[in-house]
């Protein structure tokens, strides 16, 4: 048994029917390589067998604690149902990128069930070419972006040993209430005790803000004020998802001759693709957005659980026209947005969300989830995740793509996620049902943004065609 610590327990809290906290990981896989053998969801649930002794959070379950008097626990060995966590799926005919798409915000739109291990799993068939794809549905409260990337290498043949389909698990019996009770006051202690260093490590990073000679930009320092826009309303349960794909060649190129990183670039496509939907949608794109971007502060690459990131506050310049001034606005943004995450202390929310009440804290997010208007932290988060750099196999099947996208958070519609893999820079979009009519509309803005800002840094304004990944829709 463990404690969830507190900012996994924020990430359960803040679920209600219309806000899923479920991220999604997605692998297309190519079974042409493995000829005649068959290779069906029976034969993929041997594979997640034989590698289960790796991918110890499949076998956790949720503990709640008696009168809510503390957070939850993970019971670390359970019994794990493969025929229901992994389940059987089929797109639609023809089997391209838009069907696919179309089956994985229907997989998004249901919430995990609680009583079990926080993941799902589906096998999709009938995808074009000799391909399928796994889906991958894990709650945010048992692992990030970081720990999530860990597990999917665990699960693909990119970390060493073979699958052990035969191998025996114990399972841990269920904790009776007196022991959680107990368990629970000796922690309350523990962490009552720590909260000195909390209150030091907020006072520190209180301390190097007002030293600071940098002046902090409105936008950051009044982070509960982001400006009215269409994506921010009261969610419907629906998700809509959506996806693209760009060479990674081209962003590195695109990036070094601008001078600005990987992640200012992401930044900089979101915010030419938000300026034509806020034009579209909004009539205006006068104001520029707040976007979330996740920051983790663990890298451990043996890390498969657990949450240690923070969402670092950045200015996006949706009212800029002109591409290459957007481009140096949000390069100047991030940097901004760096240094005050840095003098804050990359950490603060993240301790004290350990000494959040759960009762209270889970009326608070299902009270806002009802709440018709604009989101009062954040417009929208925007990720941008660095995955593997060799191919992937399941079953000795390649994987020929991946794509990952966080959940929709309260009263915003709209989450990016890009994330690379061998030479792929693919764009991750989920909707809910009401905030765009077509989620590749998202998705298309940013390929056409890329476009707009690679011919104003002198290059050819027609992308080049990824061959290893499926067509665009």
């Amino acid at each position: 048994m463990k404690r969830l610590r507190g900012w996994d327990a924020v990430l359960l809290y803040s679920e209600a029917p219309n806000v899923h906290m479920h991220t999604l990981k997605i692998a297309v896989i190519d079974l042409q390589g493995i000829g005649d053998r068959t290779f069906g969801v029976e034969e993929f649930r041997r594979v997640i067998r034989g590698r289960l002794c790796k991918l110890g959070p499949f076998r956790y379950q949720l503990i709640d604690i008696p009168f809510k008097f503390h957070h939850p626990m993970w019971r670390e060995n359970c019994d794990v149902d493969l025929e229901y966590h992994i389940r059987p799926w089929r797109v639609k005919e023809p089997g391209g990128r838009r069907e696919l798409d179309e089956a994985i915000g229907e997989i998004a739109s249901t919430p995990l069930d609680r009583s079990r291990p926080l993941w799902e799993m589906y096998f999709v068939e009938g995808l074009a070419h000799g391909r399928i794809a796994v889906v991958g549905k894990i709650h945010h409260a048992l692992a990030d972006g970081v720990a999530s990337g860990n597990l999917m290498a665990r699960g693909m043949d990119l970390t060493s040993g073979g699958p052990d389909p035969d191998q025996e698990f114990p399972t841990d019996p269920a904790p009776a209430r007196g022991e959680l009770v107990r368990s629970a006051f000796a922690d309350h202690l523990r962490q009552i005790s720590r909260l000195p260093g909390v209150i030091k490590y907020t006072a520190d990073g209180m301390r190097r803000v007002r030293k600071s000679s940098r002046k902090l930009s409105p936008e950051l320092t009044m982070p509960f004020t982001p400006p009215p826009s269409f994506l921010n309303h009261m969610l419907t349960a629906e998700r809509r998802f959506a996806t693209a794909t760009l060479a990674l060649a081209e962003f590195k190129e695109t990036s070094k001759a601008l001078g600005v990183t990987i992640n200012d670039l992401v930044l900089a496509t979101a915010a030419g693709a938000l300026r034509t939907l806020l034009l579209h949608y909004d009539g205006k794109a006068d104001h520029a957005l707040l976007a979330s971007v996740p920051v983790s502060f663990n890298f451990d690459p043996d890390r498969v659980s657990g949450n240690f990131f923070t969402g670092m506050m950045v200015a996006v310049p949706v009212d800029v026209a002109d591409p290459l001034e957007r481009v140096r606005q949000t390069h100047d943004a991030a940097v901004l947005a760096k240094e005050g995450h840095h003098l804050v202390g990359p950490e603060l929310i993240s301790r004290w969300s350990t000494y959040l009440p759960p009762a209270p804290a889970q009326a608070l997010f299902k009270w806002l989830s009802t709440r018709d208007g604009q989101n009062k932290v954040l417009n929208l988060p925007i990720s941008n995740v660095p995955g593997p750099r060799e191919h992937g196999r399941v079953g000795g099947a390649l994987v020929t793509e991946i794509y990952s996208v966080g959940p929709l958070t309260t009263g915003s519609g709209l989450n990016i996620t890009v994330w690379s893999y061998v030479d792929q820079l693919n764009i991750s979009v989920i909707t809910d049902g009401s905030t765009v009519g077509d989620p590749h509309e998202v998705t298309d803005a940013m390929l056409a943004a890329f476009s707009e800002i690679r011919l104003a840094a002198g290059f050819s304004g027609e992308l080049a065609v990824v061959e290893t990944a499926m067509p665009q829709a």
